[in-house]
Formats: structure tokens, C-alpha cells, sequence
């Protein structure tokens, strides 16, 4: 499966949810998963194995038919990956304020998934700390930020780049006055 078909089941997963009325608890009780869990699925923070994707799919109460219907299956195309800027599509994360993500590129490779990501954040955005299935690399194309890693306060300036192990609680804070612009690379372990 390439990237853009895995970074559509979670979405597709919050779309029905979201649509059926659902709420995260009670979806992830039913799977038999953690709250958590499908939390970053949905969030594209980690890749679901063949039997949890399974049974979120029965939690919501959907035809697996259904809930595919309409990924895109077309493999007869050379591999490249151009993303036009102005096709950046919106991504919706985990519940924040002046977390603006829009996602670039995505691929799935063998064994790791490679998504890159475009975030603006906004002076005094809010959201509590994350933790993602595999690394992250960012690399501040405007302003400054505060990144929090665990208990760790690093500030990161204009031009700087961070890699880390996503799997520690993480957190970036703008307490300036000016909208941040982050490149975010995850490499995400399939």
C-alpha cells in the first residue's frame, strides 16, 4: 500500500466517526484498542496492523467495501511525488488551537512510512503533548519556537533542525508574537 492509501484509512476512520457521532472512547472500546491508539491512527501517527484496521472498520459499523471505496488503486504510474503547493491538503490532529498542519508528501517504503509535513503555528498555540510511532526531523523555516521533549525545553531558531525518537512525549510552543513555519519530517516504522 503506498503512503497516500495508508494516510487515507485513518483519516477515513475519523471522517465516519466523526460523521456517525461517534466518540474516540467509545470506537476504540469496541475495536478492543486503546483510546490512544486510534487517536494516532486517525491523526496519522502510526499505521494500524492488518487486524486493528479490521476491527475499527466493525466498530464503525461499515462494509469494509464501503470504507474503501474510494482509495486509489492506479500502480501503472512511474514512481515520482511532486505536491504542488497550492494542493497542500489540511491535516486534522489531535484537539489543538494554532496547530495549522498541511501535508506535502507521503510514501510508504518497506518497512517505514516517510510523510512530510508543512505546520504554521500560531503565537500561543495550545495542544497537549504527542508522541508518534517512529522519528521526526524538523527543521524551523520561519521564527522561533520552544520544543519540549519530555522534560527537556530546547529553543529552536530560525534555520535550526531537530531529530528525535517521536515516542517520547513532545510538544512545540510558539510564545512569540509571530506565526512559526516548521518542516516536519516522520519517518514512521511500519
Amino acid at each position: 500500500m503506498q503512503a497516500n492509501q495508508l494516510n487515507y484509512i485513518g483519516r477515513r476512520m475519523k471522517e465516519i466517526r466523526l460523521s456517525k457521532d461517534l466518540k474516540l472512547t467509545e470506537v476504540a472500546t469496541s475495536a478492543n484498542i486503546s483510546k490512544g491508539l486510534l487517536s494516532k491512527i486517525e491523526n496519522g501517527r502510526t499505521i494500524p496492523s492488518l487486524s486493528v484496521m479490521f476491527h475499527v472498520i466493525s466498530a464503525l459499523k461499515e462494509c469494509p467495501a464501503n470504507f474503501f471505496e474510494n482509495i486509489d488503486y492506479n500502480t501503472n504510474q512511474p514512481f515520482y511525488m511532486l505536491t504542488k503547493k497550492i494542493n497542500y491538503s489540511p491535516i486534522l490532529k489531535e484537539d489543538s488551537v494554532g496547530y495549522n498542519y498541511f501535508n506535502i508528501i507521503s510514501h510508504s517504503f518497506k518497512d517505514i512510512t516517510f510523510n512530510a509535513v508543512l505546520l504554521t503555528l500560531e503565537p500561543n498555540a495550545q495542544r497537549e503533548l504527542v508522541s508518534t510511532d517512529g522519528m521526526e526531523f524538523i527543521y524551523l523555516i520561519e521564527g522561533e519556537i520552544e520544543y519540549r521533549l519530555n522534560e527537556l525545553m530546547l529553543t529552536v531558531e530560525q534555520g535550526d533542525s531537530l531529530f528525535f525518537d517521536g515516542k517520547v512525549p513532545h510538544l512545540k510552543m510558539n510564545k512569540t508574537n509571530k506565526t512559526a513555519q516548521i518542516l516536519v519530517i516522520y519517518l514512521l516504522f511500519n
